[in-house]
């Protein structure tokens, strides 16, 4: 049985530990092949929007959700460094890495505070009978109305990627009256690139067809992925629609995207093996990832759209929005411009916006904590709501970002940051 949780009955909990939540609602369907889960029986308790009947009652239930999803982060990160070795390279990166959170760590426990105790923020909603299948929802205050869906896939070099990332990214876009789904997916070694692709191809699903149920217009969702994240969900994307494209069974349809927004991606999986080895990802870690060399070409979305075996492809896909940061030494821009120019080649609506001096986590998460003007956040809230007369008047009184942490911070965490 596969599932979609709406806020108020249990659930089971992230990646396979020992996570669980009360009082979560269960829509159920008996299978998931291709149909619309609208179209099957459902069972539905309490008010989809609900929160806990009691915040002080469920105080301790928040603290042990925190401390089990705690261990869970610091887990994945040991993991990280058991996989990648221990040696002067990692010594030297992991103590920049521990620099460079104590920068930022007035802006992560905000972020963190809301996650855990916001009534808006719904964590761990399974999507599927795979470890690591949960999503986390963040809901605006207005439930008025059918509202955009921006589907987030988080990065994490294929190895700790977190739906948690994207906290920061759903508390702001909720704040403009967007609903935002943070998808997780099994990690490596936990599952290779198929495996990710596979999970993230079914949350998109799920989502493109139970979200009207949790106040999302299914006419205007998005999908949106940074780093690796990005890397997963293009591909993703692209692989539905060829599928389509050839007439085989889909769960979901590529036209159905709005929009497709990839933020600091990597796209051709030839080009990167090298410059991966001598950030210290090793040619070996990554060909394991990625089911070894034969497979670089399979899941790179570059080669895919370019292949002339995928041209009936190209018309089912949405408008496609690449973003990167001039100064991205973790994945070069090149990545984002070689593809953008490879998907307007064979007719695909492909934009690149292109970020002067600014690196690989600029654009996710020191301009974002910074406040004030936001020059890509303002772009995705004004693309979303381009057709949007109210929302766009909304954008435009809302008062700007809040800093999180001051200047002088995130300037020194600029200088150390290993990313």
């Amino acid at each position: 049985m596969e599932s979609l949780l709406s806020p108020a009955d249990r659930l089971s909990g992230d990646s396979g530990d020992e996570i669980t939540e009360e009082n979560e609602t269960l829509v159920s369907a008996s299978s998931f092949k291709g149909a619309s889960l609208n179209q099957q029986q459902r069972r539905r308790r309490g008010n989809k929007f609900a929160a806990p009947p009691c915040r002080q009652q469920s105080f301790s239930r928040e603290i042990g959700h925190a401390a089990a999803e705690t261990y869970l982060l610091t887990r994945l990160s040991f993991k990280l460094l058991s996989y990648l070795g221990v040696g002067y390279r990692w010594i030297t990166r992991l103590l920049a890495l521990t620099l460079y959170a104590m920068l930022l760590m007035p802006g992560f426990i905000q972020v963190a505070f809301h996650y855990y105790f916001s009534s808006r923020v719904r964590r761990s909603i399974v999507y599927g009978d795979q470890p690591r299948n949960r999503l986390d929802l963040y809901l605006p205050r207005n439930s008025d109305g059918l509202k955009p869906v921006v589907i987030f896939v988080t990065g994490g070099a294929w190895i700790i990627g977190y739906k948690a990332w994207g906290a920061l990214l759903g508390m702001q876009l909720a704040e403009r009256d967007i609903i935002v789904a943070c998808l997780d997916y099994r990690n490596f070694p936990q599952g290779t690139i198929s495996d990710m692709v596979s999970d993230v191809s079914h949350g998109i699903a799920v989502i493109c067809n139970n979200i009207a149920e949790l106040g999302g217009d299914p006419n205007k969702i998005y999908v949106m992925g940074q780093s690796a994240g990005a890397h997963i969900s293009s591909c993703a994307l692209l692989q539905q629609a060829v599928k389509e494209s050839k007439g085989e069974s889909i769960s979901w349809s590529a036209s159905q995207i709005n929009a497709y927004f990839g933020l600091s991606g990597g796209y051709n999986l030839l080009k990167l093996v090298d410059h991966f080895h001598n950030r210290g990802l090793y040619r070996s870690i990554f060909l394991s990832i990625m089911e070894g060399e034969k497979s670089l070409e399979k899941f790179s979305p570059e080669k895919i759209i370019g292949n002339p075996s995928a041209s009936g492809a190209v018309r089912l896909l949405p408008r496609i929005i690449l973003f990167h940061g001039t100064s991205d030494n973790s994945i070069p821009s090149d990545e984002s411009k070689m593809f953008a120019d490879t998907l307007q080649k064979v007719g695909a609506q492909a934009e690149l916006i292109l970020y002067e001096g600014k690196t690989h986590t600029d654009l996710f998460l020191q301009d974002p904590l910074r406040g004030g003007k936001d020059e890509l956040f303002d772009y995705l809230v004004g693309f979303i709501h381009a057709d949007d007369k109210e929302a766009l008047a909304r954008d435009a009184a809302a008062p700007p970002i809040r800093c999180r942490v001051p200047e002088l911070l995130l300037r020194l965490a600029g200088q150390i940051s290993p990313f």
